[in-house]
């Protein structure tokens, strides 16, 4: 039930859904790579911190920070990119005020306090906390439409059973009129 609801949440949370699975093709067309330059490592430390690897694949396994680069390069806008990447320089001014280092060079536990500073109702108006909030949706709409998860961990079955598109069709004939 949980992992139907948080599909659902994800899902929701793009109205979209089209877009992402263009988004996925246009990710595993290009190569992304989280090492790709529109990838910054502050992505990639915030996904792993977001969704870590357990006993399911974490937000690195499925390179949702490719699904986030291509988002940012691919479909903002410029004003959009440049906002967007300004609020990632924010997110690293404040993991330096709170923690003494950019956040990608932080330990797990380094990044609690500023994970927590983060998700303050009251960052929600600043540069950083904004930037914050798209990312994280991002980052969660990309892991929870990635074709991995959708089958190791939420085993959505979009084909119920057994497809068989070469299945005969009989043809009921009716009234002396046969269709078909």
């Amino acid at each position: 039930m949980l992992r139907s609801a948080a599909a659902a949440a994800a899902l929701t949370a793009w109205p979209d859904t089209h877009l992402a699975r263009d988004v996925w093709s246009r990710v595993l067309h290009l190569a992304v790579t989280p090492a790709r330059p529109g990838a910054p490592a502050l992505v990639i430390a915030l996904a792993d911190t977001l969704l870590p690897r357990t006993d399911t694949p974490g937000a690195l396994d499925v390179n949702a920070p490719a699904f986030v680069d291509v988002i940012v390069l691919e479909y903002y806008t410029e004003e959009e990119r440049a906002e967007f990447l300004a609020g990632l320089e924010a997110i690293d001014a404040m993991s330096v005020t709170v923690a003494g280092a950019a956040f990608a060079s932080l330990d797990a536990s380094a990044r609690e306090p500023v994970m927590q500073a983060l998700e303050d109702p009251a960052q929600r108006t600043t540069p950083a906390g904004r930037t914050y909030s798209r990312l994280r949706g991002l980052i969660v709409h990309g892991y929870f439409t990635s074709e991995r998860v959708q089958r190791e961990v939420l085993q959505v079955d979009v084909i119920p059973g057994r497809f068989d598109g070469s299945a005969p069709l009989h043809v009921r004939e009716r009234s002396g009129v046969r269709r078909g």
